[in-house]
Parts: C-alpha cells; sequence; structure tokens
C-alpha cells in the first residue's frame, strides 16, 4: 500500500527518537505503578498488581499509539504539510488515502505493543505461546482506535481540537475499562457501560492470553472491536471525501 509505505520511510528516519517518545510513557506506568502500588495492592483477580498491570497497559499503549498517530501526525500531514493534497494527485483516491493512513496508525499500535509486551515477557510478567496471540488482537484494536481518531481528524479545524477528545473520550475510556483495575470493583452501571467501549473488550482478550489462560466470549470480543473498526473507517472515508471535495 503506498500511503502506509511512505509513512514506513519516513518514520524509519526517526525510528531511536519515535520508538523512545512512543514508549517511555507505558514504560513509566508500568515501572512507577506496577512496582509502587504493587506492594501496596498485592494481588489482584488471582495476578501480582505488576502482571495485572502489564496485560492493560499493552492495551493502552496499542490505543495512544494509533491515537497519536491518527491524530496529530495524520492532521499535519493533512493541512500543514500537505501531503494528502500531493497524494491526491496521483492516481490514489481519497478512500486509499484515507485507510493507509489507519493502517500505518494501526501498525504503530502494533509495535507500540510488541515493545511493551517483549519487556513484560522479560521481566516475567507474562508468559505461555498464549502470548503470541496477543498481536493480532493488538492489530485489530490498533484500526479500531486508528479508525475512532481519523474522525477526529477529518472534522478538526487545528490541534487544539484533539484534547477535547483525550478528554472526554480517551482518557475516561482507559480509566474504566479494567487496565489499571478490574472492572468488577466499579459500579454495576459503570461496569456495564465499559463493555459498550472498545477498549474493555480489548483487555479482556489480552489479558487472558498474557496470563497463559484462554479468553472467554471470544467472538463476542472480537466483534465489537471489528465492529468498531468497519463503522470507524467507513465514516472517516465519507468524512475525509466531504472535507476534500469542499
Amino acid at each position: 500500500m503506498p500511503v502506509w509505505q511512505r509513512n514506513f520511510l519516513v518514520w524509519r528516519k526517526l525510528l531511536v527518537p519515535s520508538l523512545l517518545g512512543n514508549f517511555a510513557d507505558p514504560l513509566l506506568y508500568l515501572l512507577v505503578l506496577g512496582y509502587g502500588l504493587g506492594r501496596l495492592v498485592g494481588e489482584v483477580e488471582g495476578l501480582g498488581y505488576m502482571a495485572f498491570l502489564a496485560t492493560g497497559i499493552v492495551c493502552s499503549s496499542a490505543m495512544m499509539g494509533a491515537t497519536f498517530e491518527a491524530l496529530y501526525s495524520a492532521y499535519t500531514r493533512l493541512t500543514m504539510q500537505q501531503t494528502w493534497a500531493a497524494m491526491l494527485n496521483t492516481p490514489l483516491s481519497v478512500d486509499d488515502v484515507v485507510i493507509g493512513e489507519i493502517a500505518w496508525a494501526a501498525t504503530k499500535a502494533l509495535i507500540n505493543a510488541t515493545a511493551i509486551l517483549t519487556v513484560t515477557l522479560v521481566l516475567g510478567l507474562a508468559g505461555g505461546w498464549s502470548a503470541v496471540l496477543v498481536l493480532p488482537v493488538v492489530l485489530l484494536a490498533g484500526l479500531c482506535f486508528a479508525g475512532l481518531a481519523m474522525i477526529v481528524t477529518t472534522v478538526s479545524r487545528s490541534y487544539d481540537f484533539f484534547l477535547y477528545y483525550f478528554t472526554l473520550v480517551i482518557t475516561p475510556m482507559m480509566l474504566v475499562s479494567g487496565v489499571f483495575f478490574p472492572l468488577s470493583e466499579l459500579p454495576d452501571a459503570v461496569a456495564r457501560g465499559a463493555m459498550a467501549l472498545p477498549l474493555a473488550h480489548v483487555v479482556a482478550l489480552v489479558r487472558p492470553l498474557m496470563t497463559g489462560t484462554w479468553p472467554s466470549l471470544i467472538p463476542l470480543h472480537l466483534l465489537v472491536i471489528a465492529a468498531y473498526a468497519a463503522a470507524a473507517i467507513w465514516l472517516a472515508c465519507a468524512l475525509a471525501r466531504r472535507r476534500l471535495q469542499t
């Protein structure tokens, strides 16, 4: 895919600083909260808190990686650099550009999650062959979160608009989806509402796979994530066509 390849070649030139920037925040959460709170909390759902948190951080880092790429980087290419306009002077369509951007953002999510997963394996916080199955789940999740972020990108008129998305959507979703503490500790109404969000379903799949068990309700979790991804990609393409054709 030409758009994906173009973005990869640019990213490759800034490989080291990009990786450091993307991994620093989730690693900080993992080490500081994991070791700090872990000494106070003890076990959560049969897991040491460090291991429990590590599985959630893999999911949240995938979400944040895809979101940042589909927001800030894609918006820069759309407006400041006019990269999209240059691409549209080739045989590429608007849909080709949008889908290529989303695919690249999903790849960034996979890169982020793979690095965190590797750290958890080195630290002995995850194990079993099932941990490998986390990667396709993360890739699907990356498509989902990249598609949602791309919707915001196509309607935004400035970088400031992204703060609303983080404040009203991303941060609350990360806090209630089981990344830092189990859903069972939330009020019933909040827990049920969390299950309407894609991140909760990603966590429900990734956590068992990383800890050597098998998730329950696999088709349901995959269906919710895939449905969000498909709807978000379709809407992002439609909004991009409307924006670029007016």
